[in-house]
């Protein structure tokens, strides 16, 4: 079986390293998206998929904008391919590059469709508190993630996944998915989408990493384990990241640890008309402050500084003598 391979992140990583293990299958071409400048030194990268096929010594194409480039469409047609595979590439391809393989191309995607159809389905379906998510594998046509579906894989969420620990297990179900999908893909009936039940997951835009405390504390927590590590608030005129956090509300309980179930009673004897949004209201001993917000309470679990490491909320407020009534902006 004659496999191309379309991917660009870590996420796409697993997939193509199942491909490559598998002796039925042969990796004959690569394509990802170009070079970018990366890290702290602003160096001109390549992605982890290319680094990966170079590796392996697989040839690999990266053009700027694929359904442009003449040359990288010719070349993909010598490789007479029997199916391409999409991961996380990061390109719309064109019904012209649909029709190159002889099977045809199958998505690999981080969502169960028709939910969360587009570029960021772990990210938003975080972002939106959701209980279970999955992978679905399906057969590509020209729309975004339209397609027929193959084969599928559900997961709980739990309300302390992240959008890195999300992905990373997706990441390792995806591969296997995929594997399980190409091999039975002569017995597998694709299933047409039902395309009115379908959901958007858009790109995630810098300004929405900005929190704002007049939103309750559940859709907080959710922004910041959606976005994670980019999530942001002013402190002492300062941005400081926010890593992690834990609502502290009585809906909640069943998921906090017990030394956070033991704030509850306290903090639900105080006065939520004393304190704007944004205030801290109290500083939990060994676990960081407590900031109000518009419905709740937040703890600050893990920050990050302005030119610094990631540390916990209570070596935040050990290093900066934080106290109670502070506001973060």
């Amino acid at each position: 079986m004659r496999i191309v391979f379309f991917g660009t992140p870590q996420f796409a990583i697993p997939t193509l390293e199942r491909l490559l293990a598998e002796p039925q299958f042969q990796v004959v071409g690569a394509v990802t998206q170009p070079d970018k400048n990366r890290g702290r030194g602003n160096k001109l990268s390549p992605s982890p998929i290319k680094e990966l096929a170079m590796a392996h010594q697989i040839p690999v194409w990266q053009p700027a904008r694929i359904k442009k480039d003449p040359e990288t469409i010719a070349a993909l047609r010598d490789l007479a391919a029997d199916i391409f595979v999409v991961v996380a590439y990061g390109q719309i391809l064109s019904q012209e590059i649909l029709d190159l393989p002889a099977r045809g191309c199958i998505n690999v995607h981080g969502s169960l469709l028709p939910a969360y159809r587009g570029a960021a389905p772990i990210q938003r379906c975080l972002t939106d508190g959701v209980t279970h998510t999955g992978i679905t594998t399906m057969l590509m046509d020209a729309g975004m993630d339209t397609g027929a579906m193959l084969l599928k894989y559900e997961t709980p969420v739990s309300l302390w996944d992240n959008a890195d620990r999300l992905a990373a297990k997706l990441a390792v179900e995806g591969a296997n998915l995929l594997v399980d999908t190409i091999r039975d893909l002569d017995r597998i009936t694709p299933t047409i989408q039902e395309h009115t039940a379908a959901t958007a997951a858009p790109p995630i835009q810098k300004s929405e990493y900005q929190l704002d405390w007049t939103r309750s504390n559940i859709s907080l927590h959710n922004l910041v384990r959606g976005f994670y590590p980019n999530c942001v608030a002013t402190f002492r005129t300062q941005p400081l990241k926010i890593l992690a956090t834990a609502p502290l509300s009585a809906e909640f309980q069943a998921d906090l640890s017990p030394q956070m179930q033991n704030l509850l009673p306290e903090l639900a004897s105080l006065d939520p008309d004393t304190s704007v949004p944004g205030t801290v209201v109290k500083i939990a001993k060994g676990l960081g402050p407590i900031v109000k917000t518009s419905s709740g309470y937040l703890l600050l679990h893990e920050v990050q500084p302005a030119g610094k490491r990631p540390q916990s909320g209570a070596d935040l407020v050990n290093g900066t003598r934080l106290s109670v009534g502070e506001i973060f902006g």
